[in-house]
Formats: C-alpha cells, sequence, structure tokens
C-alpha cells in the first residue's frame, strides 16, 4: 500500500477516527485537497467508511470524522495461526481419536451449510461451477477440469495453513467438499504427500448413484 494511506490506515486504527485537518497535522501538514484525495482513493477500495458528520460547539463549517471500514482489519497483523494451532493441539490432548473426528465432522458440516446447496436438475459442470466460486471465495484457489474418468476437481491453497501439524484438517475438508457436492469424490492428489494440489477425481456413474 501507498505509504501515505498506510500511515492514515494506523492513525485511524489508533484514534478510531480523524477529520481531514486531524489527518493533515498528522502528515506533516499535508494539504487537506490532498489528504482527501488519499480518503476518496481509500473509500473507493472499501477500506474506509462514509464521513460522519462531527458536530461543533462554534458555527463554521462543519467537519467530519472518517473511520475505517471492516474490510480494512485485513491490513492488520494477525495471529490467528497460532492461536488455531494451538486450540487444535489442546483439542487433541484432551479428546481421544472419535471424539475428535467428530468434532472436525461438525465443523466440516457447519461450513458447507453456507455454501451453495445441489439444486435439482442442474449439470454437474454447473454444480462444479458453484462451489468452486465457493471454494475460491473461502481461499482455497479451487478449479474444475476434464479428466479421462471424469472430472476433477483441485484446490492450490490450504487457507488454514496448519495442515502439516495436524492433517485432520485434510479430512475436514473431504467431508466439506463432499457436502458442497453432495457425493463423496476420490482424492487423487495431496499436497501433504508432495503434490502441487489437493485433486479429488469426480466420476460422472458414481454421482449418479448418489
Amino acid at each position: 500500500m501507498q505509504k501515505t494511506r498506510q500511515k492514515i490506515l494506523e492513525y485511524l486504527k489508533e484514534h478510531g477516527g480523524a477529520t481531514v485537518e486531524e489527518l493533515s497535522a498528522m502528515l506533516d501538514n499535508l494539504t487537506p485537497v490532498t489528504v482527501r484525495h488519499h480518503l476518496d482513493v481509500m473509500r473507493g477500495e472499501g477500506l474506509i467508511e462514509a464521513p460522519e458528520i462531527r458536530h461543533r460547539a462554534s458555527p463554521g463549517r462543519p467537519r467530519y470524522t472518517y473511520r475505517l471500514s471492516p474490510q480494512a482489519e485485513s491490513y492488520f497483523p494477525k495471529n490467528l495461526h497460532t492461536l488455531t494451532s494451538l486450540l487444535l493441539t489442546e483439542i487433541k490432548s484432551s479428546l481421544d481419536d472419535g471424539q475428535v473426528n467428530v468434532i472436525f465432522e461438525g465443523v466440516a458440516d457447519r461450513m458447507s451449510q453456507a455454501g451453495p446447496s445441489p439444486v435439482p436438475g442442474e449439470t454437474l459442470e454447473q454444480r462444479l461451477d458453484r462451489v468452486v466460486d465457493h471454494l475460491s471465495e473461502h481461499g482455497y484457489m479451487a478449479s474444475w477440469e476434464p479428466h479421462p474418468e471424469g472430472i476433477v476437481l483441485h484446490t492450490r491453497n490450504c487457507p488454514y495453513g496448519v495442515a502439516d501439524e495436524h492433517p485432520e484438517m485434510c479430512m475436514l475438508d473431504m467431508r466439506y467438499i463432499s457436502k458442497l457436492l453432495g457425493f463423496v469424490p476420490r482424492r487423487i492428489a495431496h499436497v501433504l504427500e508432495g503434490d502441487a494440489t489437493c485433486s479429488y477425481l469426480i466420476v460422472p456413474s458414481a454421482v449418479a448413484t448418489a
């Protein structure tokens, strides 16, 4: 991100909101016109909410307060990887394998409830298009392509980043994808085994009996 806009982000994060005049002073008296230009660009990017009028105790032109949008939070450091890994470690150390599996299956089922449900009469390709869009929106970098035996669904990214330490996440993915598809595919490639993607083979004859 451009340096001046990064400073604006950090200032708004620290102070909760600011006027153009306050931002101008913070930016070594950068002109208000230039500050407004940066704010307009950031609003266009969805990082700043619409300005709010700040009520004045004395007459004069109204001043506006600018605040960060929820989308701007993605620009600040997070430690979710460590938290996720430690939570999973604690769960696995406190419960037996069967109980752990039940938890992961339940999580996958809840995740799939927010996804596109199979629609009666749609083609397999139409269903895959919707599943791929959903998975990609959630960080999986998904795609599909024809295969001699049917169709292969690829996922090129693990959005959780803890599968090396917790391979149970791969079981979660399999159940999640199966729920989205409405049937269980066969995994034919696995990142944890050195492959470039996690890939799932979908055989049309198997789909027909699902």
